[in-house]
């Protein structure tokens, strides 16, 4: 990454952190309404689901380091990865709090999961700071389609606790994307065919990083309602992402030809 082009991302962290402290902060102990809690309103497919997503934020230990090693040389993506870390251990945390105020899984069944889920190590599945970029502007665009969708459920079935959770990480969740569409953004203008090649290998290698990990990931995400479609990951996810980034369609499926051939 050029001199020129470092100073801007760290511009870029200094723009998300500015606004992370003034206007997106939050707290698990005075914004969820905790109060208002009500089992009544709770399923057990709404734990199962809330519980997949808390397994899936059990990693942040494993995403923050392997982050850090990638990019410590690079201030800007060094310091976002540290503010990152905190807001999604914020996100774990308010899920294990729901799952056991609500009296959904006990202390000893969330001891048991989290013994399950730090018997393996999450592993970086990108091999550069750009494809991981690309990765986590996808990742990050598709958790929170999937926490919108979750929100709309809580509304629905009159959880107000579960509907302010969803309403917070979400939101967390879209300012994650943006600053990494914004890193994509800077790659494209230094390294455009570079940029689109590795958005097409992130693309035709996309998982979440729960699935390899997570027992039965796949097919919990869709039992449970928790994962979204490949059709929506394409119209709410993907086809979003180009447009903000400018690259045609054309341009991605040269790129995606281009890797074929290599494979």
């Amino acid at each position: 990454m050029i001199s020129s082009t470092r100073e801007r991302v760290y511009r870029a962290y200094l723009e998300f952190l500015e606004t992370a402290e003034s206007k997106r902060r939050w707290s698990v102990f005075n914004d969820i309404p905790w109060d208002a809690l009500d089992a009544s309103k709770s399923s057990e497919a709404e734990a199962q689901r809330v519980e997949l997503f808390c397994s899936e934020e059990l990693y942040v230990p494993d995403y923050s380091s392997n982050g850090l090693e990638m990019v410590r040389s690079i201030f800007g993506m060094a310091w976002f990865q540290a503010c990152w870390a905190l807001e999604e251990s914020r996100h774990g945390l308010v899920f294990r709090e729901y799952l056991t105020r609500s009296g959904l899984r006990s202390e000893a069944e969330f001891a048991a999961m989290e013994s399950e889920v730090f018997a393996n190590a999450w592993k970086l599945p990108f091999e550069t700071a750009r494809k991981m970029a690309c990765y986590g502007a996808l990742q990050e665009g598709a958790t929170y389609t999937a926490y919108r969708v979750q929100r709309e459920l809580a509304r629905n079935a009159g959880d107000r606790v579960l509907e302010a959770i969803f309403f917070y990480v979400g939101r967390d969740e879209a300012a994650h994307a943006g600053f990494y569409r914004a890193i994509v953004e800077m790659e494209l203008s230094e390294d455009r065919e570079g940029t689109i090649s590795d958005l097409a290998c992130v693309l035709a290698n996309f998982k979440m990083p729960g699935d390899g990990l997570i027992r039965d990931y796949r097919r919990r995400l869709a039992s449970s309602g928790a994962g979204i479609s490949p059709r929506a990951f394409l119209e709410r996810v993907v086809m979003p992402l180009l447009t903000t980034l400018q690259i045609s369609r054309d341009e991605l499926r040269a790129a995606m030809k281009r890797l074929a051939l290599d494979l």
